[in-house]
Protein backbone atom coordinates (compact mmCIF):
# COMPACT_ATOMS: atom_id res chain seq x y z
CA UNK A 1 0.00 0.00 0.00
CA UNK A 2 1.08 3.25 -0.96
CA UNK A 3 1.77 5.61 1.74
CA UNK A 4 -0.19 8.40 0.70
CA UNK A 5 -3.15 6.04 0.71
CA UNK A 6 -2.33 4.58 4.14
CA UNK A 7 -1.82 8.64 5.26
CA UNK A 8 -5.63 9.01 3.82
CA UNK A 9 -7.20 6.36 5.72
CA UNK A 10 -5.45 7.05 9.40
CA UNK A 11 -7.34 10.81 8.77
CA UNK A 12 -10.42 9.23 7.69
CA UNK A 13 -10.04 6.94 10.97
CA UNK A 14 -9.36 10.04 13.36
CA UNK A 15 -11.36 12.55 12.07
CA UNK A 16 -14.32 12.51 14.59
CA UNK A 17 -11.50 14.05 17.15
CA UNK A 18 -9.77 17.47 16.36
CA UNK A 19 -6.36 17.04 17.93
CA UNK A 20 -6.07 13.46 17.46
CA UNK A 21 -6.84 14.76 13.45
CA UNK A 22 -3.98 17.38 13.46
CA UNK A 23 -1.20 14.72 14.99
CA UNK A 24 -1.67 12.29 12.72
CA UNK A 25 -1.96 14.97 10.01
CA UNK A 26 1.69 16.03 11.09
CA UNK A 27 2.83 13.23 11.73
CA UNK A 28 1.83 11.52 8.23
CA UNK A 29 2.96 14.42 6.23
CA UNK A 30 6.53 13.62 7.74
CA UNK A 31 6.43 10.17 5.92
CA UNK A 32 5.23 11.44 3.03
CA UNK A 33 7.10 12.81 -0.64
CA UNK A 34 6.73 16.77 -1.29
CA UNK A 35 4.61 15.58 -4.52
CA UNK A 36 2.63 13.35 -1.97
CA UNK A 37 1.96 16.41 0.38
CA UNK A 38 0.33 18.33 -1.88
CA UNK A 39 -1.64 15.79 -3.52
CA UNK A 40 -2.66 15.17 0.25
CA UNK A 41 -3.26 18.75 1.02
CA UNK A 42 -6.23 18.95 -2.27
CA UNK A 43 -7.51 15.80 -0.37
CA UNK A 44 -7.67 17.05 2.69
CA UNK A 45 -9.16 20.23 1.58
CA UNK A 46 -11.96 18.48 -0.02
CA UNK A 47 -12.82 15.77 2.58
CA UNK A 48 -12.02 18.15 5.42
CA UNK A 49 -12.07 21.62 4.76
CA UNK A 50 -15.71 22.22 5.75
CA UNK A 51 -14.69 20.82 9.33
CA UNK A 52 -10.86 21.48 9.63
CA UNK A 53 -10.29 24.97 7.59
CA UNK A 54 -8.94 26.15 10.41
CA UNK A 55 -6.54 22.79 10.91
CA UNK A 56 -5.34 22.12 8.11
CA UNK A 57 -4.89 26.10 6.91
CA UNK A 58 -2.15 25.72 10.12
CA UNK A 59 -0.48 22.96 9.13
CA UNK A 60 -0.40 23.56 5.39
CA UNK A 61 0.92 26.98 6.25
CA UNK A 62 3.66 25.40 8.63
CA UNK A 63 5.26 22.88 6.03
CA UNK A 64 5.39 25.56 3.47
CA UNK A 65 7.17 27.75 5.67
CA UNK A 66 9.61 24.83 6.95
CA UNK A 67 10.17 24.30 2.94
CA UNK A 68 10.88 27.80 2.11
Amino acid sequence: MAMLAYVKIILEKVSFDKTLFEKELKKGMNLLLPEEVKELKSWCYAHFGSMYRTVLNKIFKQQQSTLA
